[in-house]
């Protein structure tokens, strides 16, 4: 599933919405994919995810070219621009589909997301131990077509204003010399 110059990253950090509207404005990434993954059900709608029975969370499939921006500066990023010291919640969001995790597609991955985690949990990034589990990449269930690129098509929305925005200025104030010029 990887190679040289396109590798994918799955990322869980609360609603896809906002995961989505922030990875896709990092220069290096070529797609995010909202859906759902680490469930227990093939094919699941949006409507049996926010049950919270089928073990799904809402997740994006990042494709990114590894020599543009690293596994680990997408990390940083994710870390950045989440809570992942809240279990099952993201702001206003509750739900084992809204947790914090890592679904990594390689041995290399699962060790980087290991290190990172350590390493802000020994530097004490965050008041709170880090929640986030680290766990293989399973079967990814793209969302319904009304998910994808939400941010970009609902931006006057209140959701969109009040949640999202402030993780786009974080991810600006952070990170400006990895974002695309057009999208900032």
């Amino acid at each position: 599933m990887e190679n040289k110059t396109v590798q994918i990253a799955t990322l869980a950090g609360g609603c896809f919405w906002c995961t989505e509207a922030v990875f896709e404005r990092v220069e290096g990434v070529t797609k995010v994919i909202p859906g759902f993954t680490g469930g227990t059900i093939k094919n699941p709608a949006y409507r049996e995810i926010t049950t919270g029975r089928t073990g799904h969370a809402e997740a994006i499939e990042i494709h990114f070219n590894p020599s543009v921006v690293s596994f680990e500066e997408l990390l940083l990023m994710f870390f950045s621009t989440h809570d992942p010291t809240t279990l099952n919640r993201q702001q206003y969001d509750s739900g084992t589909h809204y947790r914090s995790a890592i679904f990594y597609h390689s041995e290399d991955q699962k060790n980087m997301a290991q290190a990172i985690v350590k390493q802000l949990q020994e530097n004490e990034v965050f008041l709170d131990p880090i929640v986030t589990e680290i766990t293989e990449a399973s079967a990814f269930y793209e969302a319904e077509v009304e998910h994808k690129e939400y941010y970009s098509n609902h931006r006057e929305q209140q959701y969109c204003q009040v949640i999202i925005d402030p993780k786009i200025k974080k991810l600006k104030q952070l990170f400006s010399d990895k974002l695309k010029k057009t999208l900032q």
